[in-house]
C-alpha cells in the first residue's frame, strides 16, 4: 500500500494525503452480507450522550465479517475480492468456499485474490491460514486473536496491527501486544498468520476538518474557552490559564495519568505491564 498525496491546490490540499487503494479489487460489498446500520449519534439506548463529539456523516452499510471462522472448519476457502470497509482500517476479504458458502474476513497483509485458506486446528503456516495457537512456531505474527476460547477474534484487529507469540510452556502461550505488553492466552484459542492490512493507515492526514465531518466526528471545544458552570477549566477574562494544578475533566476526575482500570481480576494473565515495569 501507498500513500497517495495531491498538489497544494488549496491550504488543505498541502497537507491532506489518502490511501492509494492499491489492493481493493472490488466497489460494491456482497448483499448477502450487507446489514443497515443505524446512527445513534454517541447515544446510549436511554438517549443520554455517552461519547461526545459525535452525529451526521456519510450513510455506511455494515459488512458482516466472520471472525470466529471456526463454523468453516477444515473447508478450503479462495479469496474472491479485497474490499473497502467503512466501519474498520483494515481491509477485508470476501472468501468464497467449496461448498459454495460466501463470508467477510479480515485481510491480512500481502493476500491477493485467488490465494486459498483454511481453518482448521493444525494448519500449513501461511498468511490467512487460522490455526490453534498450540500450533503455531514461536516468533510469528499473528491477528484476529482469540482471548477466550470460543468467543472470535479480539485481539489486533485494526490496520497494520499483529501480535507476536513469545512462548509457548504449560496451558497458556505468551503473546506480546503492540504496546510491549506481554500475557497470557490459552493454548487452545485460535489465531490467523500474518498482519492486518493496509498499513500505512496511521501515516494518512486528515488536511480539514470536513473530512472529519464525513467520518461523523463532530468539533471538539477546549475547556478553556467554555463558562465556568461547563467546564472546570472555563472562566475567568481572556485567555486565563486553567488555574489547577492538574488539567480535569468537564466532570471534575483529573485528565492526565488518572488510572480507569477495574477489571484487575485479570491481571495475574499481564506477564510484563506495557509500561515496562
Amino acid at each position: 500500500m501507498a500513500v497517495k498525496k495531491f498538489k497544494p491546490t488549496t491550504p488543505a490540499r498541502r497537507q491532506m494525503s489518502v490511501a492509494s487503494f492499491e489492493e481493493i479489487t472490488r466497489t460494491k460489498p456482497e448483499k448477502s452480507l450487507v446489514k443497515p446500520l443505524n446512527k445513534h449519534s454517541g447515544r446510549n439506548h436511554s438517549g443520554k450522550i455517552t461519547v461526545r463529539h459525535r452525529g451526521g456523516g456519510n450513510k455506511r452499510k455494515y459488512r458482516v465479517i466472520d471472525f470466529k471462522r471456526t463454523e468453516k472448519a477444515n473447508i478450503e476457502g479462495k479469496v474472491f475480492s479485497v474490499e473497502y470497509d467503512p466501519n474498520r482500517t483494515g481491509y477485508i476479504m470476501l472468501v468464497v468456499y467449496k461448498d459454495g458458502n460466501k463470508r467477510y474476513h479480515l485481510a491480512p497483509e500481502g493476500i491477493n485474490v485467488g490465494d486459498k485458506i483454511i481453518t482448521t486446528e493444525k494448519a500449513k503456516i501461511k498468511t490467512g491460514n487460522r490455526m490453534l495457537i498450540k500450533n503455531i512456531p514461536v516468533g510469528y505474527e499473528i491477528y484476529n486473536v482469540e482471548l477466550h476460547e470460543g468467543k472470535g477474534g479480539q485481539m489486533a484487529r485494526s490496520a497494520g496491527s499483529s501480535l507476536k507469540l513469545v512462548s509457548l510452556e504449560g496451558k497458556h502461550a505468551q503473546i506480546q501486544m503492540p504496546s510491549g505488553e506481554i500475557r497470557l492466552v490459552s493454548k487452545n484459542c485460535y489465531a490467523s498468520i500474518g498482519q492486518v492490512s493496509n498499513i500505512d493507515h496511521n501515516n494518512i492526514k486528515i488536511g480539514k476538518a470536513g473530512r472529519m465531518r464525513h467520518k461523523g466526528r463532530r468539533p471538539q471545544v477546549r475547556g478553556k474557552a467554555m463558562n465556568a458552570v461547563d467546564h472546570p477549566h472555563g472562566g475567568g477574562e481572556g485567555g486565563s490559564p486553567i488555574g489547577l494544578k492538574h488539567p480535569k475533566t468537564p466532570w471534575g476526575l483529573p485528565a492526565l495519568g488518572f488510572k480507569t482500570r477495574k477489571r484487575h481480576y485479570t491481571d495475574k494473565m499481564i506477564i510484563k505491564d506495557r509500561r515496562r515495569k
